[in-house]
């Protein structure tokens, strides 16, 4: 936790907050604060500052915080992921969380098995938990918007085109096109779709090129979804 980050319910003034849950735990086995230190503290969708601590007992802990610069800027792209495996979405979650995405689109593909929709992993608070350590990770405090999209064809002919307006819209596919990113610019919004190991199927990347896309690729070894997407976004951010 390289940042306390904090929700409305957690304060009990304008200027105080008691922390009870794992943050306690963390704040005080791991981090071992005490009386007067500070930590570096945000409000989840609000602003980044400092917290200090004033008083604990053994299940809480009060601070008073100081909340008055912006969180960091966020990562200027739009990412379009088919929805992987559940069991790499944890992960997934608290990368793009922590290197700044802030809209993540999860579609439905031809190699995406139906039953990656039913995952628990999806449901609102389980899904916000990694999120939330991304951000806590990232000393950020932006939450990312995570919308769904179940079948392929109405998202690539209704949603799609209307993503990518004001954007260099790209999708990542194996073999095709240049390499990945090389000519984007990084200051510009960009929109970045990423399909299933195998890559999506010739159909989908049609759509796609339909749409304004423009396929890349990153070279000859194929690389599972939850280290390229790092690798993918690394290159935008620097």
């Amino acid at each position: 936790m390289n940042l306390l980050l904090l929700h409305a319910s957690d304060f009990i003034a304008p200027d105080r907050v008691r922390i009870n849950d794992y943050r306690f735990i963390h704040l005080t086995k791991i981090i071992k604060l005490v009386t007067g230190e500070r930590i570096k503290a945000g409000l989840l969708n609000g602003n980044i500052g400092y917290a200090e601590a004033e008083q604990q007992n053994n299940d809480s802990i009060e601070l008073t915080v100081k909340l008055t610069e912006q969180p960091p800027a966020a990562l200027n792209v739009h990412l379009v992921l088919a929805l992987p495996r559940p069991k790499m979405l944890k992960r997934i979650f608290q990368t793009i969380s922590a290197m700044g995405v802030k809209q993540l689109s999860l579609i439905h593909t031809v190699k995406v098995e139906k039953s990656y929709w039913q995952t628990p992993w999806l449901q609102s608070d389980k899904m916000n938990q990694h999120l939330i350590l991304g951000l806590e990770q990232a000393q950020d405090t932006l939450l990312p918007r995570v919308d769904f999209y179940h079948r392929f064809k109405p998202f690539a002919e209704d949603v799609l085109p209307g993503l990518a307006i004001g954007r260099q819209a790209v999708v990542a596919h194996p073999g095709q096109g240049d390499f990945c990113l090389q000519q984007v610019n990084s200051q510009q919004p960009t929109i970045l779709a990423v399909g299933p190991e195998g890559g999506f199927s010739a159909y989908e990347v049609n759509k796609f090129t339909q749409a304004g896309f423009k396929p890349c690729q990153m070279g000859e070894r194929i690389l599972r979804v939850e280290n390229a997407i790092p690798v993918l976004l690394g290159r935008l951010l620097y």
